[in-house]
């Protein structure tokens, strides 16, 4: 049985805020994608021709575009909330979405990242309700979807499965019956901590794991069979053991890093995601700079989950939540991204 159609409001009309609609509307729901302050030209977009310019795709007409100062009439009635800021807007969107927020609205947002309070590593979810109000916190409980989907695959209806987490029951399985459709498959976890810890993590580790098409071509090689997938597996596999720590040390199930949201998503964000693209370049033997600078603009969250693990770390290992020495590649990775060291993965230091 289809769940009722609701009115679902979706803040935030880049890629993923927009793809996340597909689903909706296909689900027959009353879809509303209100664009941020940086939207203005998708929207403009959006509203003109029903084209958007980064999907560079046509868009269904039933997916109703907002300018920001439109939010009071996209949130009319409105009975969802989706949110689909990037990492550094969180704390804007829980100001904006504050005089809409109810104990009974579900909330869900797409974003990935963590943030460190100087003495545990906060999800995004948490933050964006304490964004919210300090009188919403243990009120409203934002949900989060995370695990392995292009927006530009979604948008064209391939196959996903996602995992939907949160610490309201009910309202989690509301959301997954809500997202549910015959291409779109939401599974539900309780474990907050694991699933959004490994969602932020793989962006930091799927840019490790590139690094080997980068050498591969800078050595004069093509895509092939006979390449560095050797490098890449096993970057790969000391990444799920390293996100399985830092989701224990956090007080999450390691065992989210052998889901949708650890290796699921970190092998869609390496071989398909900007990450991927960014860690490439950097193999090619790129500085962080001028990496940044072809990426023209993109948002790179990896940098920001690195920051976070940058100013994280140092306390993790004295509390002793993480092992002295536990975590050798995401060390590599800060030193590469945050202090422009070379590219020298310390293989020798895995699996330990």
């Amino acid at each position: 049985m289809l769940p009722a159609m609701a009115i679902v409001t979706v803040v935030g009309a880049g890629m993923m805020g927009t793809a996340l609609c597909y689903p909706l509307v296909d689900a027959g729901h009353d879809v509303r994608l209100v664009g941020t302050h940086l939207d203005r030209e998708i929207v403009a977009s959006l509203k003109a021709q029903s084209h958007h310019p980064k999907l560079a795709l046509d868009i269904p007409s039933e997916i109703r575009p907002f300018f920001l100062e439109e939010l009071d009439a996209a949130m009319a009635g409105v009975e969802i909330i989706g949110v689909g800021v990037s990492s550094a807007g969180v704390h804007w969107a829980g100001e904006q979405l504050r005089p809409y927020a109810r104990r009974e609205r579900p909330m869900v947002m797409i974003t990935k990242g963590l943030e460190w309070s100087g003495t545990s590593l906060a999800t995004l979810p948490d933050v964006l309700e304490r964004a919210l109000g300090p009188e919403l916190v243990g009120q409203i409980s934002p949900a989060a979807v995370a695990g392995p989907c292009i927006a530009g695959e979604l948008a064209r209806r391939v196959e996903t499965c996602v995992v939907v987490t949160g610490r309201d029951g009910v309202k989690l399985e509301r959301l997954r019956s809500t997202l549910a459709t015959p291409y779109y498959h939401p599974f539900v976890s309780a474990d907050v901590l694991g699933v959004e810890v490994c969602a932020a993590l793989k962006n930091a580790y799927a840019m490790g794991i590139a690094f080997a098409l980068g050498m591969h071509e800078l050595a004069g090689g093509v895509p092939g069979s006979i390449a560095q997938h050797n490098y890449e597996a096993a970057v790969f596999a000391q990444s799920v053991r390293e996100m399985r720590a830092v989701v224990r040390a956090a007080g999450g199930d390691p065992e989210s890093a052998s889901g949708l949201a650890g290796v699921g998503d970190l092998d869609v964000t390496t071989n398909g995601g900007r990450t991927g693209r960014f860690g490439k370049l950097l193999g090619l033997g790129l500085t962080v700079p001028q990496a940044v600078e072809r990426m023209q603009g993109a948002t790179l969250e990896c940098l920001d989950i690195l920051r976070v693990m940058q100013s994280a770390l140092p306390a993790l290992k004295s509390s002793g939540a993480l092992a002295l020495g536990g975590v050798p590649l995401l060390e590599h990775l800060i030193e590469v991204a945050l202090d422009g060291r070379p590219v020298a993965v310390p293989f020798a230091r895995f699996f330990r």
